[in-house]
């Protein structure tokens, strides 16, 4: 098996890509719904943010008021940074543990849809594949208006926050171009999945496991036969 990550920006299209490869059958672990269970009370991230941030972050039942806390790192990168380095081992704990499952119910390979894929750059030495949902400024903005019925300041605000979809797009190995009709955008990631099914690169690792599991059963065996009584 091998990992594939997955990233674009605000209003790219990214969820609706990520739920045609989910149609198609393919294994996805979605990094936002990691990050929301992490930081629920009784979870190390939700005391330290709360140590960090004041209880001003808490809704009544004592969940993360993510709105406010979002309010609070918006444009400081400081406080952002912090919240980062509180949530982000959590993250990947519980992203090794998904990715683990899959394994071993046999998929050739998995999707980690990864908001901060190549800002952040830690998770990117374990991807085979990296890909993009792009589509130019002007669609991002224009969705992003309508969508969130922002104004344009607002919006390009939070365009702006973000590393650039051409930025990302030059980094990334596989790019899909959702700038223009939904059906071309649907048939690019078809093509990509059909790709990443042909590929063998799930095979060392698989072999390497089974080798694995091979040796300890010969040894196992052997501990067996010199251990144990003989009848």
């Amino acid at each position: 098996m091998f990992l594939v990550g997955l990233t674009g920006g605000i209003a790219s299209g990214k969820s609706s890509v990520i739920q045609v490869f989910q149609q198609l059958g393919c294994a996805v672990i979605d990094v936002d719904v990691i990050a929301r269970h992490v930081v629920q009370p009784g979870y190390p991230a939700h005391r330290r943010i709360v140590e960090a941030f004041g209880t001003e972050v808490l809704l009544e039942n004592g969940d993360i008021n993510r709105k406010v806390l979002g309010d609070l790192i918006f444009n400081q990168p400081d406080r952002r940074h912090l919240l980062n380095t509180i949530t982000h081992p959590e993250i990947r704990k519980e992203m090794m543990k998904e990715t683990f499952k899959y394994f071993l119910r046999g998929y050739r390979y998995v999707i980690l849809d990864i908001p901060l894929l190549f800002e952040t750059k830690k998770l990117l030495k374990y991807m085979k594949h990296t890909v993009v949902v792009y589509c130019d400024r002007d669609t991002q903005l224009a969705r992003l208006m309508r969508r969130n019925n922002l104004n344009r300041e607002d919006a390009e605000a939070r365009i702006n926050a973000q590393l650039p979809l051409k930025d990302k797009a030059r980094m990334a190995r596989h790019v899909l171009d959702n700038s223009g009709e939904w059906s071309i955008t649907k048939r690019q990631v078809i093509l990509l999945h059909a790709e990443l099914e042909r590929s063998l690169e799930y095979l060392p690792l698989r072999l390497g496991v089974l080798t694995g599991l091979a040796g300890i059963a010969s040894l196992l065996y052997l501990l067996t036969r010199y251990l144990l009584p003989s009848p």
